[in-house]
């Protein structure tokens, strides 16, 4: 079928940490020229959209307007209004996330908090656990932003947001909500902004745990793009196969039938 949008995966998708991925900026490129709509669904929560935005155009040649980017970020901020439970947020967090929070009319708060919201922190202390679990044990409801449990660098895979949020929710014994790929909520909040019913939307990633379960899972179409982290040779042992499995991203037409 032809799709009339498109959910895209970032990292190992459209670039592969600091690499080009061409095919991934021709993808773009022909997206644009055919007037579809797509947002980039990222669980990155440590950068703006204003930063995605930026970096994209710097080191890959990719022009989107800032609009376009959708993060676990924002998803959690859009998750915290309709959940109306308070104002007052205490983070594990960097800029990105803290940011998103507060520019929706949120306070970052240490003490008497509604909610923690625990993500990916490149400078965690023990300290943010210690007033993490505090504030859940005071009654804060507990989100954490993404499931990733470990991110592929050049140094090896590294400890992701899964992993802190593991830490916390071993200290409360309270399980979270989470809101990043392949939750639902992510996914359908997505959608709720590119305007598209999810019957008429691509999911498109290179992750099959987080991409293309996020899809499967919500009722949408998939494609895996074998240029990132799951490889071709474990497409053949994949419990619910994608609707579409490509080599590269040139592979695939937007008149798809």
């Amino acid at each position: 079928m032809k799709y009339l949008g498109y959910l895209i995966d970032l990292d190992g998708t459209i670039y592969l940490g600091k690499e080009k991925i061409p095919a991934g900026q021709r993808f773009i490129s022909r997206l644009q020229a055919a007037g579809l709509p797509f947002l980039f669904l990222t669980n990155n929560t440590t950068k703006t959209p204003a930063t995605v935005q930026q970096r994209l155009a710097d080191e890959f040649d990719i022009h989107v307007d800032e609009k376009t980017i959708y993060t676990a970020s924002l998803a959690t901020v859009d998750y915290l209004i309709e959940d109306n439970g308070g104002k007052n947020v205490f983070v594990v967090g960097e800029a990105g996330l803290k940011s998103a929070i507060t520019s929706a009319g949120f306070h970052l708060v240490d003490s008497d908090a509604d909610y923690v919201v625990v993500a990916l922190d490149n400078h965690l202390t023990y300290e943010q656990i210690v007033l993490a679990t505090l504030n859940i044990q005071a009654g804060a409801k507990f989100i954490g932003t993404n499931p990733d449990k470990n991110i592929p660098t050049e140094r090896g895979l590294l400890p992701g947001a899964g992993s802190v949020i593991a830490f916390v929710e071993a200290s409360t014994q309270v399980t979270p909500v989470i809101i990043g790929k392949p939750e639902e909520i992510i996914m359908e909040k997505a959608l709720h902004h590119l305007g598209l019913p999810k019957e008429e939307v691509l999911m498109v990633g290179d992750n099959y745990s987080t991409d293309i379960q996020g899809g499967l899972d919500f009722g949408m179409d998939t494609l895996l793009v074998t240029t990132g982290f799951t490889p071709p040779e474990a497409v053949a042992n994949l419990p619910i196969a994608p609707n579409y499995v490509l080599a590269s991203l040139d592979e695939w037409s937007l008149e798809n039938e």
